[in-house]
């Protein structure tokens, strides 16, 4: 009689896999998006030109596929003869750069002041919502032109700005999971041990808020690159001649009927990104919550 094999259960990293990988949209969202972290990382190298240098005798050079390009400019120029292809190329990095680092000081923002909120209560934790209720109150692209014209527009500055429009949404977000984490009688236990306030709120409850603020957090770089590149396209982003997605669509607005190329292709770019963190933010929302995961 041969004995029954015991197999071990998966991982926790391989079970979120298989259940993300039933998403199909999802997988293929991650793949576009590696993608396009790739061409940022490797920029220096796939570009073949410097997105500063202008060749003036090929202003508004159309693409290759169109009549009048050439492979020396393979998406065209625009309206001072940078090549487009170099200048989408390094604009990933920003972009990517912008959204990254909107969501990483939100996060860490928001988890401190929903923690407090939530451990504190009273006064603190009245205070706290009441703000977060105040901004959220505002229309985020209203709130972040107010924030510009206040500290004056960079890409430094955009940050800024996007940041406090989305830092809410994790201050919420660990606000109400912590709260509903401390009535648990694990944190009782926690409590009875002599686990110190610190230890309480960082490494016995945060663990537990962490699901919502991953699916937050991969949403929230999609919203923070169309903030930004809202922002650029009123000229209140990143400054010519920084080759910043948004900043290229407000440059190149005026040639939209003459070089419809100069306008499509920064657009198309938005478009591929924003989509594919969406889709693979759809995907570890299925994978992370146990009441969408697909049979």
């Amino acid at each position: 009689m041969v004995d029954d094999v015991i197999l071990a259960p998966p991982s926790p990293a391989r079970a979120l896999w298989a259940d993300f990988a039933v998403n199909r949209g999802a997988v293929g969202g991650l793949v576009v998006l590696l993608t396009i972290l790739a061409i940022a990382a490797f920029a220096n190298l796939i570009a073949l030109h410097d997105p500063m240098e202008q060749f003036r005798e090929h202003v508004l050079q159309p693409p290759v596929w169109a009549a009048g390009g050439s492979w020396d400019f393979p998406l065209g120029t625009d309206d001072v003869g940078r090549d487009l292809m170099a200048r989408i190329v390094f604009g990933a990095r920003f972009s990517l750069f912008i959204g990254f680092s909107v969501v990483v000081v939100s996060l860490a923002v928001g988890v401190c002041l929903g923690l407090a909120s939530a451990f504190m209560g009273g006064l603190v934790d009245t205070a706290i919502s009441r703000v977060m209720d105040l901004i959220m109150s505002v229309p985020s692209l209203v709130l972040a032109i107010v924030v510009i014209a206040i500290i004056g527009p960079s890409l430094a500055n955009t940050i800024v700005a996007v940041t406090v429009v989305y830092m809410p949404r994790y201050v919420r977000i660990v606000r109400a999971t912590a709260q509903a984490e401390l009535a648990k009688d694990y944190v009782t236990a926690s409590r009875a041990a002599g686990s110190g306030a610190f230890r309480l709120a960082f490494v016995t409850v945060l663990p537990n808020c962490l699901a919502p603020l991953i699916v937050q957090a991969a949403l929230g770089v999609s919203d923070a690159i169309l903030e930004a590149a809202a922002l650029g396209f009123l000229g209140l982003g990143a400054q010519p001649p920084t080759p910043e997605w948004g900043a290229m669509l407000s440059s190149a607005r005026e040639f939209i009927q003459r070089a419809p190329h100069v306008v499509t292709l920064p657009g198309l770019a938005i478009l591929v990104t924003v989509v594919s963190i969406n889709l693979m933010g759809d995907g570890l929302r299925d994978a992370l919550d146990p009441k969408l995961k697909r049979s």
